[in-house]
């Protein structure tokens, strides 16, 4: 049975071309005269029609407003008046004159009308303007204040923001403006009059004097010789404070903007603007001053449009750019943080971002980070620099390191991606070199990005697609810790499936037995010998295996490596190593922290091993406990030790130090101090060292007193111990040279890395925690068991960490990224709870009382020690 509906057929019958193109016509004719009752009136001096201009008690609109009122007026069919508008109504001219002066006082309305004459004749020779100074907007804003009326402040904005060509003319350096804007097309100073030799300038013979100095102008293009840049930052911001007071010249500076950017993005991609005029950096940096830039009306149109335009800036705008930026305020850098991270906030949370909608490839919130980065550096341009220069020695040898590891294609391929960013390289300056930036680091850390940024996907963008695809990646400066271990984690793997294929290469072509992983088969007892000598063959006959996945092997144990066994294997080797017994390293117990001994009587063989080790822990993704001062990880990234350096590794002497240099009395007199320094090795014995030569007979005076603190801090952090520190730096870059870890981690970060967290919040552990084998989170066990867990002492807490993870350090990014399962192993019994590390299981039985639980637990985590198999 079919529905009666079915058999209904309903024939709809277009409209013509020529009907449509006179409705059209029709109804353009009519917005038109609408249009103009708004803006001219109909002529009639007392018209009752409030949507006419003639009306007395008519509010002007600007020409935006008419036009949007005219469509609106069009759509309700709204009364139009009969005469037709052929010139200015006189009552424009009335307007501000009140009805008792117009009749009893003509004299008053005489001068009256004068002023009003004279005021809109200032009107309209504020049409002219083509460039803006703050004495021009001081002029227009108090012509507006005195008549009420701001649409000529409101057209000349948006005329003038609106445009490069005026907006980078504006608001130039008092002398600019004297040597050369006199000369430009339009802008005649008002006490000169036009001559035949000015007529022939402002035509375009810049070859002849300017008005002004009577010297060749060299203003345009490629004749342009200036280094700093003309625009007077202090002027503009006082003329935005006047500005954006008012809410209609805040929407013409938005309209202007969404005008601009386009017309900018095209003349930076397509015309080399910034090459024929390097003054057209200062349209940018007019536009970033605007304080209002974060606010909800920039973010969805005219801000996204512009980061867009900014992104078409050669390098060595971007580079001057920063150079600008980086003498701000800490105020002022943070300003410009939030405009864009505002907008990558923005973007993040209004759109669904998925696997196949990748953030990656959203256009603005692109825009936005590559634009934060010219602020990231401009922060740490401005910020405490290193004097020091980097390490050449090292650099050469890891230069030479990365040489020896391109010999295979496939390894040639696989380093595909950027290592240095290339506005380090515009700016001669490299992130290293900043001990103290403006502002946190913190605050460039977007994590609203890091929470929905698909890291599998945008490493792949960093390694492979780097020039066709934007990575996150590109922009460290953004992600957390976690976030850039998660990429370096992708990294490790691939390399060792790279080393894995290699090996399979070798096993079908020369027949080699060739072992795919990096195997070391070490006994407790004597796990440093077995170990180092193992791993000094494979450093010293081929390097390579050192990027292969480890795998370890406890001699009379069952226990299998899925990582678990190799966590062990670094914690007790750490321990082993920093044993001040053995006399490597020394043990400061007011900091807590190793150095390195540099009376050590072992080779270099050792350190250099020692730095292996700690390289293997960040290349299997394992955490160490070890406890360095934060030099060690600046002087791995390259960088020298300098004198702030001395404030977490020799605090005492960093105090001393810093007294000398502050010091305001006879220096000589009164410390009598030479350049021959005396300390006492780990042994306690005497050591005498001459920073000069002759440096007993060298007193430190006021006068040389810098020379001595830098030669003694450059003597205890880099001389005294160069010879140890290259050797362990040595072993570290065999296996991490490859490595994006320079280019991603801060030497912070560095450490957070190897050394993992140190802050131990076991309610995200249980946050993050899974259940299996008929356990859930409200099972009494699972309610008794983290019951327990909080209670436990700080000391308790890492026992358990390493019975449950193999390692009793929390990971980069804290307890709740580690995905531990608890699933139930039987009913209740009096067997120990047992685990998987590996795989962060906790195997435990169905104990019958909260009593019983405890005590078998505080057991197995006192007591464990080995590997065996269940």
């Amino acid at each position: 049975m079919t529905s009666p509906d079915t058999n209904v057929q309903v024939t709809l019958l277009a409209p013509s071309p020529a009907s449509l193109k006179r409705k059209r016509e029709a109804a353009k004719e009519l917005i038109e005269r609408y249009y103009l009752q708004l803006t001219q009136g109909c002529g009639n001096e007392f018209c009752a029609n409030e949507n006419c201009a003639s009306c007395p008690g008519f509010k002007q609109l600007d020409n935006n407003q008419a036009a949007a009122r005219a469509l609106e007026l069009y759509r309700t069919r709204a009364e139009l008046c009969t005469t037709w508008p052929i010139k200015k109504p006189r009552s424009l001219l009335f307007q501000n004159v009140s009805p008792d002066k117009y009749k009893h006082n003509s004299k008053a309305v005489r001068s009256e009308l004068d002023v009003i004459c004279c005021k809109k004749q200032q009107q309209n020779n504020f049409q002219n303007i083509t460039y803006l100074t703050e004495e021009k907007v001081d002029e227009i804003l108090s012509v507006c204040n005195e008549t009420g009326d701001f649409s000529p402040l409101v057209h000349v904005i948006g005329r003038i923001f609106s445009r490069s060509e005026t907006l980078v003319k504006s608001f130039r350096k008092p002398e600019m403006k004297r040597n050369c804007l006199s000369c430009l097309p339009g802008n005649v100073p008002d006490n000169l009059e036009k001559s035949a030799e000015l007529q022939t300038i402002t035509e375009g013979d810049h070859s002849a004097p300017c008005c002004s100095q009577q010297k060749p102008c060299d203003c345009v293009g490629q004749t342009f010789k200036l280094e700093e840049l003309t625009v007077d930052v202090k002027s503009v911001r006082r003329v935005y404070t006047k500005l954006l007071s008012h809410n209609r010249i805040e929407t013409a500076l938005i309209n202007a903007l969404m005008y601009l950017s386009p017309d900018v993005e095209c003349e930076l991609s397509y015309h080399n603007a910034y090459t024929r005029d390097p003054n057209y950096l200062n349209l940018f940096i007019i536009v970033m001053e605007n304080h209002n830039l974060h606010s909800p009306e920039y973010l969805e149109g005219a801000l996204p449009m512009f980061c867009k335009a900014m992104c078409k800036l050669p390098l060595s705008a971007q580079a001057k750019l920063i150079r600008l930026w980086s003498t701000y305020t800490s105020s002022d850098i943070r300003r410009m943080v939030e405009v864009f991270q505002q907008l990558i906030t923005f973007k993040v949370i209004s759109n669904d971002y998925s696997c196949r909608n990748l953030v990656n490839e959203d256009d603005t919130a692109v825009a936005a980070a590559k634009c934060l980065k010219l602020v990231y550096y401009a922060n740490l341009l401005g910020g405490t620099l290193t004097t020091e220069d980097e390490d050449e020695e090292l650099s050469q040898e890891n230069s030479e390191a990365n040489l020896h590891q391109n010999i295979l294609i496939e390894d040639t391929r696989y380093k595909k991606g950027p290592r240095v960013d290339p506005l380090e390289k515009e700016l001669n300056f490299k992130a290293i070199d900043c001990c103290q930036p403006v502002i946190s680091y913190d605050e460039f850390v977007n994590e609203s990005l890091n929470n929905i940024l698909a890291m599998d996907k945008d490493y792949i963008f960093f390694k492979v697609d780097s020039e066709k695809k934007f990575s996150f990646l590109t922009c460290p400066f953004l992600l957390t810790p976690y976030t850039k271990s998660q990429g370096l984690y992708y990294d490790n793997r691939i390399r060792m499936f790279s080393e894995r294929r290699i090996t399979v290469l070798y096993n079908l072509v020369q027949g080699q037995q060739v072992q795919p992983y990096l195997r070391l088969k070490v006994r407790r007892d004597h796990i440093i010998d077995d170990a180092l000598v193992r791993l000094e063959m494979i450093a010293t006959e081929n390097p390579s295996d050192l990027k292969k996945q480890l795998y370890v092997e406890f001699e009379g144990e069952q226990g299998v490596d899925e990582g678990g066994v190799s966590k062990e294997f670094f914690q007790l080797v750490v321990e082993e190593i920093f044993n001040p017994d053995i006399g490597m390293f020394a043990y400061d117990n007011q900091t807590k922290l190793f150095w390195f001994n540099p009376t050590s009587f072992e080779n270099d063989g050792q350190f250099t091993l020692i730095g292996i080790v700690l390289g293997l822990a960040i290349y299997n993704h394992c955490i160490l406990d070890v406890h360095f001062p934060m030099v060690v990880y600046r002087k791995l990234m390259g960088k020298k030790g300098t004198l702030e350096d001395l404030a977490d590794s020799h605090p005492i002497l960093y105090r001393s130090l810093k007294d000398i240099l502050e010091y305001e009395g006879n220096l000589e007199e009164d410390m009598m101090i030479t350049f021959q320094i005396s300390y006492s090795d780990l042994f306690g014995v005497p050591i005498v060292h001459n920073l000069k030569e002759n440096s007993a007979e060298i007193p430190v005076t006021n006068q040389n007193k810098k020379e001595f603190v830098q030669l003694y801090t450059n003597y205890i952090l880099n001389q005294s111990v160069e010879k140890q520190f290259r050797a362990f730096s040595r072993g570290f870059q065999m296996v991490t040279n490859e490595s994006p870890l320079r280019y991603l981690f801060r030497p912070e970060e560095v450490e957070q890395l190897i050394c993992g967290s140190r802050n131990l919040d076991f309610h995200a552990l249980e946050e993050a925690t899974e259940y299996d084998g008929g356990f859930t989170k409200e099972s009494r066990i699972i309610r008794d068991f983290w019951g327990i867990t909080h209670s436990l002492s700080e000391e308790q807490k890492r026992q358990f960490l390493q019975f449950t993870t193999g390692s009793d350090r929390a990971p980069v990014g804290g307890l709740g990224k580690i995905k531990l399962i608890i699933t139930k192993n039987g009913p209740d019994s009096d067997r120990l709870p047992t685990t998987h590390t590996c795989f962060n299981v906790l195997l435990l039985p169905d104990y019958s009382s909260k009593d019983k639980l405890k005590e078998r637990l505080l057991k197995a985590i006192t007591y464990s020690k080995g590997f065996g198999m269940l």
